[in-house]
Formats: C-alpha cells, structure tokens, sequence
C-alpha cells in the first residue's frame, strides 16, 4: 500500500509575547479532514508555530507519510528549508530558543517524507485563515494548558 499523501495546515498565535497562545491545524488526506487545537497560559508566538507543526505530524498514522505543510511562520519554515535546524540540532541546541520542541519536531520529521510552503498570514489562503481563527479560539478558550517547555528570558 503506497503510504499516503497529506495536506497540512498550521497556525500559531499569543495574545501578548509572551502571553495566552494557541495553535491551529487542519490536516487532509483524501476525503477526510482533521482539525486540532489547544491553548496556553503563557507561551510566544514562535512556540505556538512550532507546536503546530508538532502536533500535525505526531496526529499522522502512517509512517513514510508525503506529507506538505503550508504555514505563514518564516520562523519555522526557514528553519527546515534553509536546513538550519539540522545545524543547530549538530550543536545541541546551543544558545536557541524552543529546544524541546525543535528536538520533538525532528523526531516526527524524520518518520515522513515532509516538503514546507509558507503563505502569507492573514490572506487569501482559506485554510490558514482557518488555522488561525481556530489558535486564537484556543488562546481565547476556557481551557489553557500550561506550556511546559516556555522559558522566559
């Protein structure tokens, strides 16, 4: 069976950085669609774009999956398609921000086939318009989860 082929998109949001944060994601494959969401007590905007991205790919049920991530974070985007994440795990993590979730995301990265677009925030693109709504719902929501990985500065 060829492993499937998947649509995703994420959003991050924090009302304040640091401050409330959710994030937001819509994964499609085929005819079936998933939205996933979740708040946050105090966390940055950055940490809510790369939980996002985490929490889509540990959702996917088929290791080996061709998998396409469409975000508006130049954060997390970069990161991966200029390879400097790679770099950074090289040296540990040494001196950046979100090492708990940069190592989580190359974890999952690494059980899929994984290509990243990056649209721009706030536009046309429906899906993350979708993503975005369904983050500050979650920042908004009544049940924020505290985030454990947050360090402040």
């Amino acid at each position: 069976m060829a492993a499937p082929v998947i649509t995703i998109y994420t959003d991050g949001s924090s009302l304040g950085n640091p401050g409330k944060g959710g994030y937001g994601v819509v994964l499609i494959s085929g005819p079936h669609r998933k939205e996933l969401s979740a708040g946050f007590r105090l966390t940055t905007n950055n940490r809510m774009e790369l939980m996002a991205v985490c929490v889509a790919l540990e959702a996917l049920k088929f290791e080996g999956s061709d998998v396409t991530i469409y975000s508006d974070s130049k954060y997390v985007v970069d990161a991966v398609t200029q390879r400097w994440v790679f770099g950074w795990a090289k040296k540990g993590f040494s001196g950046k921000k979100n090492p708990d979730l940069w190592s989580r995301f190359l974890n999952v990265y690494r059980k899929h086939n994984v290509r990243f677009v990056w649209v721009k925030g706030h536009a046309e693109t429906v899906e993350n318009n979708r993503c975005d709504t369904l983050a500050v719902a979650a920042a908004n929501g009544p049940v924020l989860l505290e985030d454990r990985g947050y360090q402040p500065e």
